[in-house]
């Protein structure tokens, strides 16, 4: 048995980048950024980022490319892929992503305080089932705040 499932939660780091397949699939790519907080062997504190390609299709990828900015904080459920390229001297390249089930859009943006969420997506169109990332709790309509306490955060 194996399982292929990452969590991510962070900042875009540029606007999503919204395309269509041939078929009129959408597909929307996503640049996110997660921080590191540590001391160094000085006892000095450095932080460090780690940027991820996310990568939406469907509906999900729609409503990323509509209603996310660069800045905007995200919650991301979905699992990784490695893809195998040639570059143009005919070396093998490799472009890790995160192929993302489901999108939670966090708060809105540096700006704006407090916290807000909006689920996003559940299904996808590469493969995966349930359609509801495994949850069973009803989410609001996209766009109602929904607020909680620290206690209720599943991560």
């Amino acid at each position: 048995m194996s399982l292929n499932k990452v969590l991510l939660m962070g900042r875009l780091g540029a606007d999503p980048e919204l395309r269509y397949t041939q078929g009129q699939t959408a597909v929307c790519n996503l640049r996110l950024a997660t921080n590191d907080r540590r001391r160094n062997p000085n006892g000095e504190w450095v932080e460090t980022t780690e940027w991820h390609r996310v990568v939406t299709f469907g509906k999900t990828a729609e409503n990323c490319g509509q209603y996310l900015k660069k800045g905007r904080e995200i919650f991301v459920e979905g699992r990784i892929r490695t893809n195998k390229w040639q570059d143009q001297e005919g070396k093998d390249r490799y472009t890790t992503e995160i192929l993302a089930q489901s999108v939670q859009f966090i708060g809105g943006g540096r700006q704006e305080s407090g916290l807000a969420v909006e689920r996003v997506g559940g299904g996808s169109s590469y493969g995966a089932s349930g359609g509801g990332g495994g949850r069973s709790e009803e989410m609001p309509p996209m766009g109602e705040p929904v607020s909680f306490d620290d206690d209720d955060i599943p991560f």
